[in-house]
């Protein structure tokens, strides 16, 4: 039964992920800040990682910029102190002031730390209709 959700820790979990979807749109690195466990890594859909430090400042840089996101799945499996979100999704917005359109599945990996949920792992990957061209960013 690892996955039992009696004490509904897939709904917090599932909250928790719609939070930093919202913070993501919002570019709210507050938010972001209390979401992301502060040793996070973020494998890219290029292969390339990512911390903390970096997803905040892309944020708070202007350099990513989400215009629109839009779930069209989520999965969700949580112990009490662990669990994993599989979001997939149409994105719109900018990377380093080029236009980004893209289907994208985010894998993240959750613990619980407090009470609260934080991202410790994601990985990105362009899913299906809506890739960009090669070269389009």
């Amino acid at each position: 039964m690892p996955y039992d959700d009696h004490a509904g820790h897939a709904a917090t979990l599932r909250a928790a992920e719609r939070r930093l979807q919202a913070a993501q749109l919002a570019s709210d690195v507050g938010a972001l800040d209390e979401l992301l466990a502060d040793d996070v890594l973020f494998t890219g859909p290029d292969g390339s990682l990512s911390t903390k430090a970096d997803d905040l400042r892309a944020h708070e840089t202007g350099h990513q910029v989400l215009t629109a996101l839009k779930e069209e799945d989520l999965r969700v499996r949580a112990t009490p102190h662990a669990g994993v979100t599989w979001f997939l999704g149409a994105l719109e917005g900018s990377v380093g002031g080029r236009p980004l359109t893209a289907r994208m599945r985010y894998t993240r990996t959750w613990l619980r730390d407090g009470g609260d949920w934080r991202v410790i792992a994601a990985q990105a990957t362009f899913a299906g209709a809506g890739m960009p061209a090669p070269g389009d960013g």
